[in-house]
């Protein structure tokens, strides 16, 4: 019986190398590597986080009701119709409404790889979740075109993409972790409360970041001006949003203190200066377009770093609780990449 051995890395977990993670190449069964599926993990993050940037693109052009009906683009019709809305707004959201097949197709490649070569149970959850949530966002999605894009109701749409994108980035942090290896504790108790409060206060700085948008100019349709919006001053708003967002921040970097207190491993003390990063980038983003006005060029790129902050946020706290990662040598790479990785084991998940 081939015995596991482990090396430590800098994540502050042991790495398992061992001949039984890979299957060899006479297996008649065919099991993606463990490099496909790490790409198909990145994949699901980048589309779950992209069909946010598509959606806002419908927002600040006017285009939300380009497609004025659902699951039809117009009435009687599944694609856009000559004459029935201008041809940029029913391009713009019909080609959005496309982009949620790429994304569960991703989905869908991913749970399939997991099933195939066997993963644990709880990354198959959450490429099972994903193709659920997609699903519901599908459903939110059509709901606010029937309700001429409320402003509630377009909030509603936007917060789910956001858990999307944290499971996405949990899948994709976790999937080269060991299914035979028990999880460890990396993080002391108080630093992984603080970085639960830290994602809490995520949650808030998005709430009130959908509440700004539903308060300001861009409504998503051009003839709809402000009706449906909401009706509280977008300034004031702005500011709480604000202040949210810099208890976010100033909870995320208690994190940071304590990981270095704790001489925390190399690898979570660098996914947090990287959130920290990020973090400011998007603060300089809204300061921007606060008093810019908000342009419609800012949008995009706020939301687009919405989803930065969201996944590496995730990808923190999966570093305080982890399993060994598979390492694999040279010879075990080329196995893998001829013949199909690695995780079968009996008793997997």
């Amino acid at each position: 019986m081939n015995t596991v051995n482990q090396q430590a890395d800098s994540t502050g977990v042991a790495m398992s190398t061992s001949p039984e993670t890979s299957q060899t190449a006479n297996s008649p069964h065919f099991s993606p590597s463990l490099k496909w599926q790490r790409r198909l993990a990145l994949i699901l993050l980048l589309s779950q986080a992209g069909i946010t940037v598509s959606g806002s693109i419908v927002r600040v052009t006017g285009s939300g009701l380009g497609c004025d009906t659902w699951p039809n683009c117009q009435e009687g019709s599944l694609v856009p119709v000559a004459g029935a809305q201008p041809w940029v707004h029913q391009i713009i959201e019909f080609g959005n409404r496309l982009l949620t097949f790429v994304v569960v197709a991703a989905a869908i490649a991913v749970l399939v790889a997991l099933k195939t070569a066997g993963r644990r149970r709880e990354l198959k959850a959450y490429g099972a979740a994903s193709i659920l949530g997609i699903v519901l966002q599908a459903v939110i999605g059509g709901i606010s075109v029937h309700m001429e894009l409320h402003w509630w109701t377009v909030a509603l749409h936007f917060l789910p993409s956001m858990v999307l994108v944290w499971i996405a980035a949990l899948l994709y942090s976790r999937i080269a972790e060991d299914d035979s290896q028990s999880p460890q504790r990396i993080f002391a108790a108080h630093t992984r409360q603080f970085a639960a409060l830290a994602a809490g206060a995520l949650s808030i700085v998005l709430i009130t970041g959908t509440m700004v948008t539903g308060s300001g100019p861009h409504s998503g349709d051009a003839d709809a001006g402000m009706k449906g919006r909401l009706e509280l001053d977008t300034e004031v708003l702005a500011v709480v949003h604000a202040v949210c967002m810099y208890a976010y921040l100033l909870l995320t970097l208690l994190v940071v203190w304590q990981l270095y207190k704790q001489k925390a491993p190399q690898r979570a003390k660098y996914t947090a200066w990287v959130l920290v990063t990020v973090i400011i980038i998007q603060w300089g983003i809204g300061v921007a377009q606060f008093y810019l006005g908000v342009p419609r060029w800012t949008v995009p790129f706020h939301i687009a770093m919405s989803s930065v902050v969201v996944a590496f946020t995730a990808a923190l706290w999966a570093r305080g609780y982890a399993r060994p990662r598979f390492q694999l040598d040279h010879s075990a790479r080329e196995t893998c990449s001829s013949s199909g990785l690695v995780s079968q084991r009996k008793g997997s998940n």
